[in-house]
């Protein structure tokens, strides 16, 4: 067992000490802090209905009002406001608590009422934020009213971008309760615990563990921290005393021997530390945080590393987006967004346009993806308008969400990179000197990860903003052609020397319905997008890519189709349809497979073009994905020949005949012993 390893724990504290490094259970006693789910039962209307006697509609959240009408592939969805009431009963028990209404995400800007009083407002649809509501409440039923917009301002972000707004609470809502004395909740979001790698190494490491605290008093307080290993046994515990005069933050810190380090999908192995709020040894406050122990860099000409050794990254972006659930998703949805790009086999992820559920920064953690993570600051792409205004108060906000996005994922392993923005324009108010402070507000916030942006302008654009950079191409889908996608990294590589590059976004739409024998290269903003197209431009794209390490990151565009009222293409308006997967994640592409044939290890073989099932043309190419090294095709129970993968994990038979009427395809394999198969039915006309 890992914990058996010979740890040395070192504890260095700034007030008082107390250790032990025997590893043992934790003792799990009560923690003084309780946590509780808000969730059902909000009645739910429209602002502008204020008449009495309104029929209101019961909702469960997460919600959004928009997840239907999204659907009709209209540009004129409802950006307006909405009220969600609900009641509180606070028990007797509770008093001398504490209470804090904790809301993970209300888009885009949330007004909350108790008993018709405002406590409080946030700006901003994709960060979490606290709410104190001691003082405002009374013993017994108590009237909660959340006023939420999503509606278009020039003060909150996004101003513009390829996805849509969804309007709602469309993340849980719990219920906070501690002691007078607690961990702050009210920190940006975060959890008030934060775990600093101030020295990482196979050999050792440092952790600090900065507690904020809010405190009404400091008689006999003291701060526990605790290390727990991958199998709950506890590793190290130090305890400071917290001296009078009622300071609102501590720092202890851990010196460790021999660290097991986090390393991505290869072994994502997380410590834990618990940190106690104690009064008269009494524990009055707990939380927990996941520690990851890990190194990296990135090297302009080598590409990615992650604790001392090369790690291609490669992946796609996400949405929180699903079809008729708009982004107001449940944990299973983010679970099976996870399994699929585990299916993929990605190293890494894109949570694109904006900070993403807690739950799946956690899955991240678990699974050892690395993760970009970025605020909404988002251009127009393709389309008119800006991003960005000189305006003060739209400053202010930016500023205020990548705190947030900061403070409230420190503790995630998975989180590499802070994103500060995508495919902004230079010909409005230029965003520039603003970018260069909000990078340095990054690196005051953290001075550990690295920051990178996603421009769709030349190499000549941006290119001294932050540490890293990515461009979002797309040859052969808005112009160009597929094969130029490797000189551009290499000339993009040569521009900019000294500069680590990445490749933020690449790909092309695709209808699993629209099909073509042969390619035929369709209109990007046409209704006819054939699923063959998207492929071939995949194949290509990572042929080239996959020959360039100093790319630091490869991410496809998109992992599922979601929703864009904007859009007017494909098979139907109002979605981007490059994703991998279709909106309502039921079918994955032939490009999924190409990709998990070469990204994934474990034995696959796959039919391509099998949804192509009507043919006209007699003599035709059968082309398949497999990890394995050989394989035989039958058609109409006849074996046609073997063949062998070549650098793409690909295998081709030409000049396949096919008989009038259905055609019964078969491909077969053995891996160890075992067959591996796929089948599929062409109909010749």
């Amino acid at each position: 067992m890992h914990y058996k390893k010979n740890i040395i724990v070192t504890i260095l504290f700034l007030l008082f000490q107390l250790a032990d490094s025997t590893a043992k259970p934790f003792n799990h006693a009560s923690n003084g802090r309780e946590t509780i789910p808000f969730n059902k039962d909000w009645q739910f209307y429209f602002a502008y209905n204020f008449e009495q006697g309104i029929k209101k509609e019961t909702v469960n959240l997460p919600h959004t009002w928009n997840a239907m009408e999204v659907l009709k592939g209209v540009p004129d969805y409802n950006r307006t406001s909405a009220i969600y009431e609900n009641k509180l009963h606070v028990l007797p028990a509770w008093a001398g608590k504490r209470l804090f209404l904790y809301f993970e995400g209300a888009n885009s800007v949330a007004m909350v009422f108790v008993n018709n009083k405002s406590v409080g407002t946030h700006k901003g649809g994709y960060t979490a934020f606290a709410i104190e509501i001691t003082d405002a409440v009374k013993s017994g039923e108590n009237k909660i009213t959340v006023q939420v917009s999503n509606a278009y301002r020039l003060d909150v972000l996004p101003l513009h971008g390829d996805f849509n707004i969804y309007g709602g609470i469309h993340r849980p809502v719990s219920l906070i309760l501690t002691d007078k004395n607690c961990i702050s909740p009210l920190d940006y979001g975060s959890s008030g615990v934060y775990l600093k790698q101030k020295q990482v190494s196979k050999d050792s490491a440092e952790i600090e563990v900065f507690t904020k605290l809010s405190l009404s008093d400091d008689q006999a307080l003291s701060l526990r921290s605790t290390l727990l290993d991958g199998n709950k046994k506890v590793v190290a515990t130090l305890t400071s005393k917290i001296e009078k005069g009622n300071p609102q933050e501590l720092s202890q810190s851990i010196k460790l021997s021999n660290p097991h380090l986090w390393n991505g999908k290869a072994d994502p192995y997380l410590y834990e530390v618990r940190v106690e709020l104690l009064q008269n040894g009494q524990v009055i406050d707990q939380l927990s945080q996941p520690l990851g122990l890990r190194y990296f860099s990135v090297d302009p000409d080598k590409g990615f590393f992650l604790n001392g050794k090369y790690l291609d990254l490669y992946g796609a972006g996400r949405h929180e987006d699903v079809s008729a659930k708009g982004s107001a998703l449940t944990d299973e949805d983010h679970d099976r967004d996870m399994e699929l790009m585990k299916e993929l086999g990605a190293t890494a992820a894109r949570l694109t346009h904006y900070p993403h559920s807690k739950h799946f920064y956690e899955l991240c953690d678990r699974n050892g993806i690395v993760l970009w993570s970025e605020i909404p600051f988002v251009g127009p792409g393709g389309y008119t308008g800006t991003g960005y205004v000189k305006d003060a108060e739209l400053e202010t906000n930016i500023k205020q969400m990548l705190k947030e996005l900061i403070r409230q994922n420190y503790n995630h392993p998975s989180v590499c990179f802070w994103g500060l923005f995508n495919e902004l324009k230079l010909n409005y108010d230029d965003p520039q000197p603003f970018i260069k402070e909000l990078n340095a507000l990054a690196k005051e916030e953290d001075p550990d990860r690295l920051t990178t942006l996603a421009s769709n302008l030349g190499s000549n654009s941006f290119t001294d903003l932050t540490d890293l950079m990515g461009w979002n191409q797309y040859f052969g889908w808005y112009g160009g052609k597929f094969e130029q996608v490797g000189a551009w990294a290499d000339e993009t590589h040569a521009a900019v020397p000294g500069k680590p590059i990445s490749i933020s976004e690449y790909g092309a739409g695709g209808s699993p319905f629209k099909h073509t024998e042969g390619l035929i290269r369709p209109e990007a903003k046409g209704n006819f997008h054939p699923e063959e197209w998207q492929t071939a431009f995949h194949e290509k794209h990572w042929e080239e890519l996959k020959k360039r390490p100093f790319l630091w990151g490869k991410f496809i565009w998109v992992l599922a189709d979601f929703g864009s009222a904007i859009r007017t293409e494909g098979d139907a308006n109002g979605i981007n349809d490059k994703g991998l997967v279709t909106y309502d994640r039921k079918i994955k592409k032939d490009a999924f497979y190409f990709y998990k044939a070469n990204w994934n290890p474990e034995p696959m073989v796959y039919i391509a073009e099998r949804r192509n099932t009507n043919r006209t043309k007699a003599s035709t190419a059968v082309k398949i994905y497999s990890t394995v090294a050989t394989a035989e095709l039958w058609v109409n129970g006849k074996r046609i020949g073997k063949k062998a993968k070549n650098g793409l994990n690909t295998m081709i038979w030409e000049n396949v005949q096919l008989s009038k009427g259905n055609n019964d395809i078969l491909v077969k394999t053995k891996f160890k012993g075992k067959e591996l198969s796929d089948s599929c039915v062409w109909t010749l006309q």
